[in-house]
Formats: structure tokens, sequence, C-alpha cells
């Protein structure tokens, strides 16, 4: 009764209750704000949200934004320092989005996009845990907006997206998706995806770029459809030149699907200026992609990656390419420098971290004609690669892992030239000598067949080289290739 009188009597005086309803309004300078932020340019995305707000309090929109504008720089850069200032606007912006209607389909939308988005962003800083339950939180709101509004399309871009890469989770991460309680499907989300892409609906045409973003890592990293992906990116004619986002997702494309000289081309041509976020992991893919092409200044741009990157991911892979850079040159002073920093520099949490420290406490330097092969081989320099390699033969090196690597790298050149019969024959080789060595070449070499045998739609043997893949132990990248071997599952028996 105190609360009501004290009501009335504040009713009485003249007070108003402030009954306005935020809104979500995707106006012409929000859609203009977005779009420069997803380009990274950053400063003039955060101009453009200030004005919406002073101009239209009540509009929710821009502090949806923000969380963009914060995501990018957390993501790529890694900095803590930048990461402990920000972590609180997570809950601030949250309690932003309760502001708005429930009857809207971005009430719950944009909380399911900022909870995602710090999702990532918690993985990068180690906070597995937190990231964990932050992604079921982002996963059950989804859900629940789509069964209040079925045809709301932003809703099935990050579902689609979620179940995509959930239902190919490897071995070593299952507890993920045990405590998630959720079992995607690659079918299933990549539906969702397409259908998406596909929609003219007005929401769809909105956050269009952002969808190219997913569609292209999802096809060329878990369906494994690299045709598809290229074919993609021709027909979108993605603009690289002055969208630094795009830039950077072609040219790590690239760098994953053996087509460096394309994303040294894209990063050499995008527009550079001062009004484009500063990225550190430009200089990480830039520097591993001239390395493929044995560039000799490669090791200026890793460099300036380990020398201004505060983060812990890529960064003993990329003290193992400069070591192997002066390795090459013959400086071996300051390949043991840049070693011996892997031992000390970094994290493990991705497979290519974990080699490169397997590799440093090893204290084996690799044979260095083998690995000039695979650098041009992994840059799909492979005309380069094969004319070097083809001047020697198995019984050339000493060592049995050289022999492995040998054998193996010609598999991979036949394999990426479109010589089938030789690459299964090489790669059977690597199977029958490797399978149960500490290197990745004999899984590797079993993930390649399966995808040569489910390309001749050989659905059983498809399936067995799948399965040889995941069944081999304790080798290098054993969780990236269990994921690819699990998705080649997946597809083959059309689940």
């Amino acid at each position: 009764m105190r609360i009501i009188f004290s009501l009335i009597l504040l009713l009485g005086l003249g007070f108003t209750v402030d009954a306005r309803q935020k809104t979500y309004d995707f106006n012409s300078r929000c859609e203009q704000a977005y779009e420069a932020i997803m380009e990274l340019r950053l400063n003039a995305g955060k101009a453009l949200l200030e004005a919406e707000k002073k101009e239209n309090p009540d509009n929710l929109v821009p502090y949806f934004l923000d969380n963009y504008v914060d995501f990018f720089p957390l993501f790529f850069n890694e900095d803590p320092a930048e990461y402990a200032r920000k972590r609180g606007m997570r809950s601030i912006r949250l309690d932003k989005m309760l502001e708005g209607s429930p009857d809207s389909p971005y009430y719950l939308y944009t909380q399911a996009a900022i909870k995602f988005q710090w999702a990532m962003i918690k993985i990068k800083f180690n906070e597995k845990w937190d990231a964990t339950w932050e992604i079921r939180k982002a996963y059950m709101t989804l859900k629940e907006n789509q069964r209040r509004f079925p045809d709301f399309m932003p809703n099935r871009l990050l579902l689609g997206a979620m179940q995509t890469v959930f239902g190919t989770i490897p071995e070593g991460y299952k507890w993920i998706t045990n405590i998630l309680g959720m079992k995607g499907s690659i079918h299933q989300g990549m539906d969702n995806v397409n259908a998406f892409i596909e929609s003219n609906a007005p929401e769809a045409k909105l956050f269009r770029e952002e969808s190219y973003y997913y569609y292209c890592y999802l096809m060329l990293f878990i369906v494994n459809k690299p045709e598809d992906t290229w074919a993609f990116l021709q027909k979108k004619q993605l603009d690289t030149k002055n969208n630094y986002l795009y830039a950077l997702m072609v040219a790590n494309l690239s760098l994953n699907n053996q087509k460096a000289a394309n994303g040294i081309r894209v990063l050499e041509e995008r527009h550079d200026s001062n009004e484009y976020a500063d990225i550190a992991y430009y200089n990480y893919v830039f520097g591993l992609l001239k390395l493929t092409r044995l560039d000799n200044d490669a090791h200026v741009y890793l460099e300036k990656f380990v020398n201004e990157f505060k983060g812990k991911f890529y960064v003993k892979e990329c003290l193992q390419r400069l070591s192997w850079f002066y390795y090459l040159e013959g400086n071996q002073a300051m390949a043991n420098k840049y070693r011996n920093m892997i031992l000390s520099r970094g994290g493990t949490e991705t497979d290519a971290d974990k080699q490169a420290l397997k590799e440093a406490e090893g204290g084996k330097w690799p044979n260095p004609f083998l690995l000039k092969v695979r650098l041009q081989s992994d840059g799909g320099f492979f005309s380069e690669a094969l004319k070097l390699l083809l001047t020697k033969k198995a019984a050339d090196f000493p060592a049995m892992e050289d022999k492995l690597e040998y054998a193996y790298r010609l598999g991979r050149i036949y394999d990426e030239t479109g010589q089938d019969d030789k690459a299964i024959t090489m790669y059977e080789v690597t199977i029958k000598v490797g399978a149960n060595r500490p290197e990745y070449y004999a899984a590797r070499a079993s993930l390649q067949l399966g995808y040569i045998y489910e390309k001749r739609r050989d659905k059983n043997k498809a399936i067995q080289c799948y399965q040889q893949c995941l069944d081999m132990k304790g080798h290098d990248y054993k969780n990236s290739l269990d994921q690819r071997a699990k998705a080649g599952m997946q597809r083959v028996n059309g689940s």
C-alpha cells in the first residue's frame, strides 16, 4: 500500500512515468553503421551509432551494434587489457536489450547474438567453461525465438552455423556437446544457413554480408567443398579491396586451401588506410602466405605479429614458421632463437600450436629439402614442389620419418593436381608405413583417400578411410583431422 500511495503522490505532484517502449529500428543510419563495422571501419561505424543514440535515444539497435564494434578487435587481437576493460559491457548490453518489447523477434535474437559473440571472445581468452555455457544460452535463446517467430530468418543463420559445427565435434572435445545437450548435423545446419542466404526477407538482406562469412568457413572447413566455396566467392564478387574483413577471410581461406598466390594478391590489393581497424592477425596470415612462396621478406610480417600480438592463439605456430624461415636461410642462430621462444610464448589451443611445441621440445629440425616441398605444396605452388620432389626418391632419405613424408607429399601433390590414381598409390604406402607412428601423415592420407572415394561416390571405401583416420591415435593434429573425418562420415551417410 505504501508503494502504491507513493506512486499516486508522485503522479499527483506532476511526475510522469516513462512508459515509452524502446524499439529495434534498423533504420538507414544503423544499416550504414553496420556496413562500416563489417568492413572493419570501426570508428566510422561508432560515429554513426553515437549520432543515432542522440537523435533516437529509444532505438536499441545502436547498443546492439556496439557489441560488434567490441567483438572484432577482441576476437582478432586478444588483448587482455582491452578484454578487462570491455568484458563488463556484455551484461550491460544484454540488460539494454531487455528494454525492448518481447513481442519483437529482435528481443531474443539480439540477446542470442550478443551471447554468441562473447562466447567466441571467451574461447580466445581461455575461459572454456564460461564460453561453453554462453554458447548453450545463445542456442537455447535462438531455439525459443525460432519457436515464437518461425519466419524470422536471422534465427536460422546462427542456429545453422552452430548445428553444423556441433555435428562434427571431435572426440577430444566431446565434453562440450555432452554439457550442451546439443547434437548438430551438417545437413540440418547447412540447410538453415542456405535458407537464410537464399531468402529475400528484409532481415535476411540486412545480415546478408555477415552470412557470407559463416557460409564460406563452414563450406571449406566443415562441409569440405572447396570448389563450391570458391565458386560462391566468385559468384558473389565480394569487395575485398574495401572490406577488410572480407580480405582477411579470403586470405585465410586461401592459406588453408593451397591458394597462397590468391591470398597474397588480395592482401596486397586491399585499400589500406587509417580508417580501418588495426588487426594484428593480418601480419600472421600475410607472413604465412608469403612463406609458402618462399618470399625473402616473409619474416618481416611474422616478426611483426609476434612482437605486437598480445594473445596466445597462433603464436607458437608463428614462431615455428619464423624458425623455419631462418633455418632455410642458413641462419641457425636466429632459427634457434625463435624455436626457443616457442617453449615460453603462446598457448596450445590449436593443433598447429601443439605441433609447434612438440617439434621444439623434440629438438630435431625437419629435413630442409622436404620442408621447402611442404611449404610450396601448402601454398598451392604444385608444379614447383613436384619438380623439386622428383629430383629425389624415397631411398635417398635415411630416416624413416623422411621416407614417410616423401610418400605423403608426393601423394598430396598428385591429389591436388587431379592425378587421383597416383595419389591413391602414394597414400596407401603412407598409411602402410605410418599408421602406428606419431607423425600425422598416415592419418591425413586416410582422410584424403576418404575425400577421393567420396568424390567417386564409393560410399563403403570412403567410410572405411574416414574411420581409419579416426582410429589412429597419438598423432599430430589429432583433433582437427578427427573433426574433418567425422564430417566426412556424416556427409557420406547423409545425416
